[in-house]
């Protein structure tokens, strides 16, 4: 237990640059996923060209190569990030473009006759978006979503390769220069803690819209 009190202090430090990946990554990422799976839907051909393009690029490649590619690849075209802003600009480019093709498909599950109900009381399709489209849409995908949270709150520690000293990071350092697993284990019980609150959370949000079944 001393032992454990010694390096808990340091695992608690990169705890919070994990959650700081985390909070940003879906305060920002989840808006701009539904804004470009509302892009997605749209008529306009040239637009979802390109947003085609992104979201392939974003889903084909993995996480840790658009990591290193911000950090270490910008640079030589002049555009510089610190490590902290690089990790979140990379974890919100990826994130928006699986939150978009999850927002796409629950807009695709609306059934036309919402929107022509919407039409017959003459409700804007700002309103149509906000009052009934939004709220059917958010109920369909919060599994996909949660599943998505999960897999955030794991491939925070990837951002060890760009050197940024997070949860994974800090359970490593002490784990090389102690030479013990215990550091590792309490790494492992702090991202279980973690994905407990966001199953919770997440959990109470499905009862929330429990009541359109």
């Amino acid at each position: 237990m001393n032992y454990v009190t010694q390096i808990l202090p340091s695992l608690l430090s990169g705890t919070g640059m994990t959650l700081s990946i985390f909070f940003w990554t879906i305060i920002i990422a989840i808006p701009l996923g539904i804004l470009v799976g509302l892009g997605m839907t749209t008529r306009f051909k040239p637009l979802t060209w390109i947003i085609n393009i992104y979201v392939w690029l974003m889903r084909g490649t993995p996480l840790l190569l658009q990591l290193i590619f911000v950090f270490y690849g910008l640079p030589i075209i002049g555009i510089v990030f610190q490590r902290y802003d690089a990790a979140l600009f990379a974890f919100i480019l990826n994130y928006t473009a699986y939150f978009a093709e999850i927002f796409r498909g629950g807009l695709q599950a609306i059934p036309a006759g919402q929107y022509e109900s919407a039409r017959v009381l003459r409700l804007t399709k700002w309103q149509t978006l906000r009052k009934i489209v939004i709220p059917q849409v958010v109920k369909i995908v919060l599994p996909s979503i949660g599943n998505e949270v999960i897999n955030l709150v794991k491939d925070s520690s990837l951002v060890y390769v760009i050197g940024l000293g997070d949860l994974l990071r800090a359970g490593n350092v002490a784990m090389a220069r102690d030479v013990t697993l215990v550091p590792m284990l309490l790494v492992g019980v702090i991202y279980l803690l973690l994905t407990a609150v966001c199953t919770l959370v997440l959990k109470r949000l499905e009862r929330h819209y429990s009541f359109w079944r």
